[in-house]
Formats: structure tokens, sequence, C-alpha cells
């Protein structure tokens, strides 16, 4: 994270409408568009419910046109192919999960990871220390080490491994991958894994040093699909934390040059995610992608909310049609009121970055205490749950709620279809399964409403609570 805190991002995202591309749409359907059949079946978020079963709702012919305000469906008009949801493995979440017991521990990731709970399939981990770790560390401290003599990961033996081992063994399908908050303080000006920034002579040694990640973690039983070169490619945190300053030529250098060909020559098909870091660094990311060599070895971009709209996502998308956005970062504040009751916001930041081309949303901390610990950062973030210090006790946060909107119904594979509709206070997006089932995840951060879905010539009406979070199910 940078510059902005996360309590301004989400009140800020919180006031965002739809995407440019929802003004003035009339729905133009394909006369062969199959109607729908059955009733939709309802899952609702608000202040008495939490993703609890709502009330069925039936489908109504209303042909011809209408004046009133609606969400229009058109399944015709798709767009990107879903990955998937989840949150980070950070040296902090993995501390927590490893003081439950057996049992709670066993119990908890039942509920997060396997297929029938929430299901979440698109998780972070950190190549050495984050923010959000029990201290700061890398691979390889010390003096220079330019062979890399010294490179181990046995620190990460103790739980973090076998916290990555047990969320695949509960979901085979879980997509890891891995982000950098800092190299080794001696391939950094500086010295110190906290600020600072990347010196270039060592970009072949760092091309090394990911390898010998990606093939310790695989011999260690995590095979890892993707990496981005740094967390936060734009900051240095003031020196506060890991961090490292890359420079745009820095990161097309590393990746076109080093990386991407040294995992082409190792046979590894890990994918690489460029950027890592803020909506408003749009142009830096056209311009990496504007570049044929670094194309050859990655075409994906990994976004951060912190500063900038979603819209900027899309700005991307039309300079780079083909390549894929994916959301890496964003967490709750634990000091703040609503920290359990934020779903409404989250489910608006969400929609924002799928309705944007993102094909998977991966928040930060998967777990951490009730101060936002283990902590060695500036910052005062929540975890997706919350495991109390002294009592155990596990609380949900409203972020996970909103992701169990999304989540438990969106398969990997789904593809986001054109809904349409500018409805003050409410956002939604709709997704096709891959076995036709189709989804509408619509929030509505005001006051209680009801809003009309019409796909072709028919029409639901859905009621609406305030500050609320509602998946709606059809075939």
């Amino acid at each position: 994270m940078s510059g902005k805190t996360r309590r301004e991002f989400l009140k800020s995202s919180s006031v965002r409408l739809l995407a440019a591309t929802s003004v003035g749409y009339i729905p133009s359907l394909a006369s062969g568009l199959a109607l729908p059949i059955g009733e939709i079946t309802s899952w609702v978020t608000s202040e008495k419910l939490r993703f609890a079963r709502g009330d069925s709702i039936r489908w109504q012919s209303a042909p011809g046109t209408s004046r009133e305000a609606a969400i229009s469906l058109d399944p015709e008009r798709r767009f990107q192919e879903i990955l998937g949801f989840g949150a980070a493995f950070t040296d902090a979440s993995c501390y927590m999960f490893n003081q439950l017991s057996p049992p709670a521990r066993e119990q908890l990731f039942h509920d997060l990871f396997h297929p029938s709970e929430m299901g979440l399939n698109v998780c972070r981990t950190c190549i050495g220390a984050s923010d959000y770790s029990t201290e700061a560390y890398s691979y390889d401290e010390g003096e220079p080490d330019p062979e890399l003599k010294r490179f181990s990961i046995d620190r990460d033996r103790e739980y973090i491994l076998p916290m990555l081992r047990q969320a695949r063994g509960l979901n085979p399908d879980l997509f890891l991958f891995a982000s950098p908050w800092s190299p080794p303080g001696w391939m950094k000006a500086g010295g110190s894994t906290l600020g600072g920034s990347m010196r270039r002579r060592y970009l072949p040694n760092y091309a090394q040093y990911f390898l010998k990640f990606l093939q310790a973690y695989s011999e260690a039983g995590v095979p890892i699909q993707a990496v981005t070169p740094q967390n936060e490619v734009d900051t240095d945190q003031d020196g506060r934390m890991p961090a490292c300053i890359w420079p745009q030529e820095y990161e097309i250098e590393f990746v076109g040059r080093h990386l991407g060909p040294l995992l082409e020559q190792s046979g590894l098909s890990t994918k690489i995610w460029i950027l890592d870091h803020n909506y408003n660094l749009w142009g830096r990311a056209i311009c990496e992608l504007d570049d044929k060599v670094l194309r050859k070895y990655s075409n994906s971009v990994a976004w951060h909310g912190y500063m900038g709209d979603p819209e900027m996502a899309s700005r991307v998308h039309e300079a780079h049609p083909d390549a894929d956005m994916h959301w890496t970062e964003g967490g709750p504040d634990y000091t703040s009121s609503n920290y359990q009751t934020d779903w409404a916001a989250w489910g608006q930041i969400f929609a924002g970055a799928v309705r944007n081309w993102c094909s998977s949303v991966t928040a930060w901390n998967l777990a951490l205490d009730e101060q936002g610990r283990p902590n060695i950062g500036p910052f005062p973030c929540g975890g997706l749950v919350t495991i109390h210090s002294q009592t155990r006790e596990i609380t949900r946060s409203g972020q996970y709620w909103a992701f169990a909107h999304f989540s438990r119904m969106i398969r990997r594979g789904a593809r986001r279809f054109d809904s349409r509709g500018i409805l003050p206070g409410v956002d939604h997006v709709a997704f096709e399964n891959p076995d036709g089932q189709r989804v509408l995840v619509v929030t509505n951060s005001g006051a209680a409403r009801s809003v009309v879905l019409r796909l072709g010539e028919m029409k639901a009406d859905v009621a609406l609570d305030n500050n609320s979070v509602t998946t709606l199910v059809w075939s």
C-alpha cells in the first residue's frame, strides 16, 4: 500500500459509480437467446443476515420497452474469463493460523478453502518478508552473495509451507502467486530490506533468486503458478517496512531479459504479472506492455486500488485487449468501526475491479489478530478474519461476507457478461458459469429499495435491503 490509507481507499471507492461503459445502453439481444427457466434463488448479507438464503424470485413476461429503472442483462455480450477469488498467506497470517489447535484450524480452512464453502482459490504468498511478518527477512541475507550460496527457504518450513499445503489439500485447484516486498538487502541501494531501490547490476542474480524460490517451493510440495517482480514498484514506504523502488526500465529489463528467459530455459510455466501497484500507474502498465521483449514473457497486469479508479485498468485493456488483469491487494482497517459490517463497500470495490477486466480478486491478509498483528509496518490492517491472540476466537470481517457473494457462486472459467443500468448507490456485475448457470451480484450501499432485472422479454422484481450485498442465481 502507498499514499492513501486503507480507510480513505474504502471511503473513496464507495462513491464511485459503474464503469463508463454503462451509460446510455439499450440491450440488443440475439433472437435465439435462451429464456431463463425456473426461479431465481437469492442469498443476502445485510444488517440482520449473513449470506443467508433469501426469497425465491420469479421471472415474468415483459414484452416491449419500459422506462423503469432497471438492470438490463445481455448474456450474449461476454467479457473476461474468471480465475477466482482469495486472499494472502502472509507470514503473519500463517503465524496466526499456526496458533490454532489442529481441529480449529481444520474447521476454519474447510470454511475458507473447500469448494463446498467459500472456495477461495486464488491466493498470494510472499517471497520473503512483507510488512505483515514477525520480522524482516529474505532468503539470502548478509554480505553480498552473487552466487546465492546462502539461499534457503528453511524459515518458511515451520508454518508457512504447512499452511499452504493444508489449504491446497482442501482445494486442489488453489492457484498461488508470489510477490517479494524486497530483494535481499545486499542487492539494493542502502543495503537493507527496508526501503531503498534495486541495483541494476544484480538483476541477473535476482532472476536466479526467483528460480531458486520456485524450485524450492515446488520441491516442498507447493508449486507456485505466477509471480510479480515486486510488490508496489513505485514506493519505498520511506524505509518503514520491507519495500523497494523499481524504475519502469528495470522491470522491463528484468522480465524481458532475465527472469522470463530463465524460467523458459528451466522449463517452468510460471506466469509473470507486472506492476503489482495502483490503478493510477496505468500509463506505466501500457508502456511496459508496449515493449515487445517483455511481452514475450508477460501479458498480465496486477492492480492495487489504493490510488486511482478501476476505470484506469480499462484504459490498459483498450491499448492491449489481450492482456490479463488481476486485482492483487486490498484489506480492511481493524480500527474502523465498521470492520465487521463494511460488506457493501467491498462489494462495490470487487465489482469495480471485475467490471474493469480483472479476472481475479485477491485480498490482503487472510488472518491477523485483534490488533492487526503480527505487523512490522506502519499500517493498521485487519485480516479477512480475526483470530484473537488470547482466546483464539474467530471473527469474520465485512470483507469476508462480501467475498462470500462472489467466491461461493462464481466458478473458475465463468465469463462476465453485460449488465447495464446506472442506479444511485447500486453496483452490479454478472457472470455465466461453465455449466450455464448465471449469477448476478448486486450491492446496495443506500436505503432499502427495489430494482427490476430485464433479460430479453422477461423481467424480475428484486427487493434490496439497505447496506446489503445480494447474489442472484438462475438457469
